[in-house]
C-alpha cells in the first residue's frame, strides 16, 4: 500500500428529531469545509436522502451503510460529528452495517452557555457518551478527540484530524502490508527469528525470495543500458564516494539496487528485509546498505539481517510520519550518562534521516573479514540532532501474540568517534527501557524516525490492531 498522501473519510453527522436540525445542517457545512481545507476526500450521504440531511433513524443508517459499502475501496476511516445529542442507533448501525472495519473518530460540539434554550441547546456532551456506549457494545473500536466536546470550527479539530489520519495510515497500511524477505537471515542471528503466521493474523504478509534470484537478475542487466547509467548517476549524486572506489564496483552496486527494486515492484512489496551479510559480499561482491538507504528515501523502508519484524516497525513509523525511518542497534553506552546511548549501524540509514552529509564507501568491521573490495555500499555519517520516535515489534510464539514497545526521545549533537552511521540518542529513563527490552526478550534492533508521533502509533497498534504494547515514559 505504501504511504497514502490523500485520505478519504466516510462522514456521519448525527442528529435527533427533538433537537434543532439547523444545528446539524450547520455542522455538516462546517465539516465539509474542513475536509476541503485540509485536502481530504470524503463520502457523505446527500442531504436530500434524509429528512434533516443527516443520520438519525435506522432507515437513514441503512442508506449511509450502503453508500459507504459502495465506496469500500476508497474510505480510509469514518468521522462521526455530533452537533447535538445524535441518535446513537443511527450512528452505530451506519458503521456496523457498512462493515468497513476502518478506524472511527467521534467528535461532539460544545454548548454555548448563552444558548441553552429549547431551540438552541445541543446536549452533545451527553449524546457522545451514548454513542460511545453503543460502539463498545458492538465491539467497534474508535478514537476519541482531544476534548470531550469542542467547537467544530476550531484548530483543535484540525489537529485531531491530522492525528486521526496518521492512525488510519498505520492501521490500513499494516493490515494490508506485504513485507519482502530477500534472502535467509544470517545463521549467527537467531534474534531475527519471527512468526509469519502471527503477523498474518494482523494482515501482514511476508513474501520471500532467494538471494540467488536477485543476483541472477542483477547480472542480466545490460551494462550499457540507460537504466543502469541513470542509477549510477543517482548513486553518485546521493553521497560522497571516495576516489579509491572503482567504477565497476559502483556499477555492480547499481545493478543490485535495480534488481531489488524491480522485484519489489513486481511483487507489490511495501517494505523489505534484506540479507546483508555474508552471501551478498561473497557471492556478488558488494554491500546492500546503499540499496536499503535509497529505498528508504523513497518511503519503501528496508532493513538489514532479514529482520522482518524490525521492518514492520520501520513501516509503521513511516506510515505515521510520512518520513524515511531507519533501523538501528541499541549499541553502546555514552560514558556515564545513563539516559544517553549510541545507536549505530554499518549503515543503511536514508539520507534524509541522517540530515547530514554522507559518505558511501566500504563496510568497516565486515570489511576486515570479507574484504573491503567486496563491501562497497555502506552509508557513513553522523545523524543530526532532533526529536525522534522509536518503535519495536516482535512476535512471541509462546504467548501467541505480537508485542511491541514505543517511545520518544532525541538525537543529540554529541561527538562519538566510531565509524558507520552514528546516532547519539537521549531517552528519559533509558535504564528502565533497557531492562524492559532485556526482560521481555526483544531484539537489539530498533526502528526510529524523526518527529514525535508515538501517540498515533500507540492508538493504532493498541486500540485497533490489539498488539501488546509497552509505552515508555
Amino acid at each position: 500500500m505504501g504511504y497514502k498522501e490523500k485520505l478519504t473519510f466516510g462522514l456521519i453527522v448525527g442528529t435527533r428529531n427533538i433537537f434543532s436540525s439547523r444545528l446539524a445542517a450547520e455542522a455538516r457545512e462546517t465539516l465539509l469545509g474542513k475536509m476541503e481545507k485540509m485536502g481530504y476526500g470524503y463520502v457523505i450521504l446527500p442531504a436530500s436522502e434524509t429528512p434533516t440531511g443527516n443520520i438519525e433513524t435506522v432507515k437513514d443508517a441503512r442508506k449511509c451503510a450502503r453508500l459507504f459499502s459502495d465506496h469500500r475501496s476508497e474510505i480510509d476511516g469514518i468521522i462521526v460529528v455530533l452537533p447535538n445529542f445524535g441518535d446513537e442507533l443511527g450512528v452505530v448501525n451506519a458503521i456496523n452495517m457498512s462493515k468497513l472495519n476502518v478506524p472511527v473518530l467521534i467528535q461532539a460540539c460544545d454548548d454555548d452557555n448563552e444558548k441553552v434554550d429549547v431551540y438552541s441547546r445541543r446536549d452533545a456532551f451527553c449524546g457522545k457518551i451514548s454513542v460511545c456506549n453503543n460502539l463498545v457494545q458492538y465491539g467497534i473500536p474508535f478514537t476519541d478527540t482531544t476534548y470531550h466536546t469542542y467547537p467544530l470550527d476550531s484548530d483543535i479539530f484540525e489537529k485531531d484530524l491530522d492525528y486521526f489520519a496518521r492512525i488510519c495510515r498505520i492501521v490500513n497500511g499494516l493490515s494490508k502490508a506485504r513485507i519482502g524477505a530477500i534472502g535467509a537471515r544470517p545463521g549467527a542471528f537467531q534474534t531475527m527469528r519471527a512468526s509469519e503466521k502471527l503477523l498474518q493474523a494482523s494482515g501482514i504478509t511476508v513474501v520471500p525470495v532467494d538471494l540467488s534470484e536477485i543476483f541472477g537478475a542483477a547480472h542480466k542487466i545490460d551494462s550499457q543500458s540507460e537504466e543502469l547509467r541513470s542509477r549510477i548517476d543517482e548513486i553518485k549524486a546521493y553521497g560522497n564516494i571516495p576516489s579509491t572506489i572503482k567504477e565497476e564496483k559502483i556499477a555492480l552496486q547499481a545493478k543490485f539496487g535495480l534488481a531489488v527494486e524491480n522485484w519489489i515492484g513486481e511483487n507489490e512489496i511495501d517494505a523489505a528485509a534484506i540479507q546483508c551479510w555474508e552471501s551478498v559480499q561473497k557471492n556478488y561482491g558488494c554491500a546492500s546498505c546503499l540499496t536499503m538507504s535509497m529505498l528508504g528515501e523513497k518511503l519503501m523502508p528496508a532493513g538489514c539481517e532479514v529482520d522482518i519484524t524490525g521492518v514492520v516497525s520501520m513501516y509503521s513509523l513511516m506510515l505515521a510520519s510520512g518520513k524515511p525511518p531507519a533501523l538501528l542497534d541499541w549499541n553502546n553506552n555514552f560514558g556515564q550518562d545513563r539516559n544517553k546511548c549510541v545507536c549505530t549501524h554499518c549503515s543503511n540509514y536514508p539520507k534524509s534521516f541522517m540530515q547530514n552529509e554522507i559518505e558511501i564507501s566500504t563496510l568497516d568491521i565486515l570489511g576486515t573479514v570479507l574484504g573491503h573490495e567486496d563491501t562497497f555500499g555502506a552509508i557513513k555519517g553522523k545523524v543530526a540532532p532532533g526529536p525522534l520516535s522509536f518503535f519495536r515489534v516482535s512476535t512471541d510464539d509462546v504467548m501467541g501474540s505480537v508485542k511491541a514497545y514505543l517511545g520518544e526521545g532525541e538525537f543529540t549533537s554529541d561527538f562519538y568517534g566510531m565509524d558507520g552511521g552514528i546516532a547519539v540518542t537521549r531517552v528519559d529513563n533509558l535504564q528502565k527501557l533497557l531492562k524492559f527490552i532485556c526482560k521481555n526478550g526483544f531484539e537489539h534492533h530498533v526502528a526510529m524516525c524523526r518527529g514525535l508521533i508515538a501517540d498515533a502509533v500507540e492508538e493504532a497498534v493498541d486500540n485497533y490492531l490489539g498488539w501488546i504494547l509497552y509505552r515508555h515514559q
